[in-house]
């Protein structure tokens, strides 16, 4: 069962705790199927470890790991045919071979950090997570550690198994534990009322109230099929939840350097800001 009860005040050091999420198309590069961008990793992990935040937890996607093998076999519509079950084990196998490739960076530049695969303590159904067992992630925190969650391959009551995005995932998690404010990095320089990669007159919003960022999610145009994860579109309606819980957002570029450890600092960066109003 899904426990909604946010952390107590007992259970978390001051102060509370901050999500940051890595986008998959940051740390891979999405035309090469399981290619890294390992300076662009390292690179981060310098910039978690300057900024020295308490209470940190972070998500990563799965960019080019991930998605291939989970399009291919159409995982996310869930179990109908048994040839897609091998497709099932390589999405989880090869997004924990990229959280390995993240860890390495964060244990080598001395972060305590540790590893946790959503898929062992989540269950989704219809592929919103229904039962959730946080009292690991809980006891990391409250003992200094770090926990690195990452979009995954899940089990699921209805479907036998789907993706659950690393959106979904930053969302709950902020809820669930209370957290102070969602830090996203993107590998654009915020949030556009077009595609900036292809448009070139794409509008920068640099804050949006919950009212506008509903309007917003309901103006943009639904992902391509090649995002399993639904793209824009879908961290739009993920945030939402986390923005109408009080949960400040800001997403910036983490491509760019420095950008996140000024983030993480509570620092003034290049983005867009979202709060409840």
């Amino acid at each position: 069962m899904l426990r909604e009860k946010p952390m107590k005040a007992s259970e978390l050091s001051n102060p509370k705790p901050v999500v940051l999420k890595i986008g998959g198309s940051v740390i891979t590069d999405k035309n090469e199927e399981m290619k890294a961008n390992t300076q662009v990793i390292n690179r981060l992990a310098t910039e978690i470890k300057e900024a020295n935040v308490e209470n940190l937890l972070i998500v990563h996607g799965g960019g080019s790991f991930g998605h291939p093998a989970a399009k291919r076999y159409n995982i996310k519509e869930g179990l109908k045919e048994d040839s897609q079950k091998i497709g099932f084990t390589q999405t989880h196998h090869f997004m924990t071979v990229l959280n390995g490739l993240v860890m390495d960076s964060l244990i080598w530049h001395e972060v305590l950090a540790v590893s946790i695969p959503p898929s062992t303590l989540m269950i989704t159904r219809n592929g919103r997570i229904q039962s959730f067992e946080n009292a690991q992630i809980r006891k990391l925190l409250a003992m200094g550690f770090l926990p690195v969650l990452y979009g995954d391959a899940v089990l699921d009551s209805e479907l036998g198994f789907t993706i659950l995005s690393g959106d979904q995932l930053v969302a709950k998690l902020a809820m669930h534990l209370n957290a102070c404010r969602i830090i996203i990095g993107v590998d654009v320089d915020g949030l556009y009322d077009n595609d900036p990669k292809t448009g070139k007159n794409a509008k920068i919003y640099r804050y949006l109230t919950l009212t506008e960022l509903k309007k917003l999610h309901g103006s943009i145009e639904r992902p391509m099929a090649s995002d399993v994860t639904g793209g824009m579109y879908g961290k739009i309606a993920e945030l939402i939840p986390a923005v109408e819980s009080g949960i400040p957002v800001t997403i910036v570029n983490a491509a760019k350097p420095n950008n996140i450890c000024m983030a993480l600092k509570g620092e003034k960066v290049e983005g867009t800001l979202i709060e409840k109003e």
